[in-house]
Formats: structure tokens, C-alpha cells, sequence
């Protein structure tokens, strides 16, 4: 059991998915956790879920955030510092993809996915970072994805944006050291169907190719990200910072060649 109690994790991007996982980790762990998300249903679906597990209701808070938008973030962290009295891990997972063709892709497009994923990023640490700094075990966890080092067709954007916020994760490790530790964790293929807003979510049966393409053996779960976030923000890796951590069942380091 990591030592969270009285300690407060903000996680963007909670209202489902992986963020939604992410914000579950923490919860378990007794910390106060501030969910945000764009999609105000599935935020608010989120906060109620988390308090049919068992959270206590004084531990959560949700606000609603487009964190591309500077006047928004500085609302968010203000009124989570203000609802919990301090902030301590800053999880930076909100993401928008756009897998356009790429002479298709316009510029409003790019500038989307990029608003989101990167510049949300750098809005949420830049106006967080004082808070963290007086927590005296501050962390911020960017979440990356695999396509930050190898790529499908069509995903310019989203690509792009993840190895911008994979290197803006080393960056504010060394500027924002030793106070706060900065890493950063790269998802690979991670089932999300059943983690899901209530009018989208779906279960999904994977082949067992799909499965044995993976040196696991098994797709990823949300789950397996909450874990690795948890222990990321923990004290047990206060000498980690500035690192990616890959998880995608050693997807990446296999090599496959076509028949």
C-alpha cells in the first residue's frame, strides 16, 4: 500500500479509459483524487463509479477542463488546491487522436491533437508546478504511447504529439528537479472498450492472434497503467525521473517479419 492518505492527485483525461483507471489507482491508494475531463458526462459518470467503489466522497472532486485552454487549466488547478489544500502528482493523460490521411490532415486537425495532447500538458505542469514544489514529493506522469518511437499510417498528429510530450517529460525533470520528479509512461495496445462512458462503452473479444502477437500474451488493460502510475508517483521511486517506462507486453521488442 503506497502512503497517499492526505495527498492529492490530479489526473486529466478521468472521465474513462486509461485516465479512468489512472484516477482508480489512486483512490484505492487513499489519496484525494480531482478528476477533469472535456466530456462532462463521462466525468461525472466517472466521480459516481469511483463512489460506488467505495471512495469516500470527501476524496473526490470533478472539473470539468479543456486543457488546451489556458484560462481553463488555471481554473482547474486553482480549484483543486482550493477544494484539497495542495497538489501533489499531476497525471497528464488527456489525448485526442486524428488518424487522417495524411495530405487530407488540415491544419485546424494538427492543431487540435496537438493543442490537446501537448500544449494541454505544458499548461497543466507549468501552472501546477509551484504546488507540487511545496508538496516535498511533487510528480508528474505524462502519458505517452508507443507511437512516440514507431507508427501506423495516418498518424502524423498524434505521433508527433506524443514524442513532443515524451521529450517535454525529460525536460521539466531537469528543470524542475529535484523538487519535482517528471516521468513519463508509453502504453501500448490498451483495451479500453468496457472503461468506456455508459453510452459508449462495449465489451471487446480479442483473436488469439491478437493476443499471441503479444510477448505477454495478452492485450493490455487499463489497469496495468493505474499500477505503474501509482508506483511512478510513489516514494519507492524517488530516484526515478526524467525515464519512460513502456508497457505493451513486449510488443515493440518484437521483431516480425512478413511471411
Amino acid at each position: 500500500m503506497y502512503h497517499f492518505k492526505n495527498k492529492t492527485a490530479l489526473v486529466t483525461g478521468s472521465g474513462q479509459g486509461i485516465g479512468k483507471a489512472i484516477a482508480q489507482a489512486f483512490s484505492h491508494h487513499e489519496a484525494n483524487v480531482v478528476l477533469t475531463d472535456q466530456d462532462e458526462e463521462a466525468g461525472r459518470e466517472a466521480l459516481q463509479w469511483l463512489l460506488e467503489k467505495g471512495a469516500p466522497a470527501e476524496s473526490l472532486h470533478f472539473v470539468p477542463c479543456n486543457v488546451a485552454d489556458e484560462g481553463e487549466v488555471k481554473r482547474l488547478i486553482r480549484e483543486s488546491v482550493d477544494r484539497f489544500g495542495r497538489l501533489d502528482f499531476l497525471v497528464n493523460n488527456a489525448g485526442l487522436s486524428n488518424f487522417t490521411p495524411f495530405e487530407e490532415l488540415t491544419v485546424a486537425g494538427w492543431d487540435e491533437v496537438l493543442g490537446v495532447n501537448l500544449r494541454g500538458a505544458f499548461l497543466c505542469s507549468k501552472f501546477a508546478a509551484p504546488h507540487l514544489k511545496e508538496s516535498g514529493s511533487g510528480a508528474i506522469l505524462n502519458i505517452t504511447s508507443t507511437r512516440a518511437h514507431q507508427s501506423e499510417k495516418q498518424s502524423e498528429a498524434y505521433a508527433a504529439s506524443k514524442g513532443g510530450l515524451l521529450s517535454l517529460t525529460h525536460a521539466l525533470a531537469i528543470s524542475l528537479g529535484p523538487q519535482v520528479r517528471v516521468n513519463a509512461i508509453s502504453p501500448g495496445w490498451i483495451e479500453v472498450g468496457h472503461w468506456k462512458k455508459k453510452s459508449q462503452r462495449k465489451e471487446i473479444h480479442h483473436s488469439a492472434q491478437e493476443r499471441e502477437q503479444h510477448p505477454a500474451g495478452r492485450v493490455g488493460e487499463p489497469e496495468d497503467i493505474g499500477r505503474a502510475a501509482v508506483f511512478l508517483c510513489s516514494g519507492e521511486a524517488g530516484f526515478i525521473t526524467g525515464q519512460e517506462l513502456i508497457i505493451d507486453g513486449g510488443m515493440s521488442k518484437r521483431m516480425i517479419y512478413e511471411a
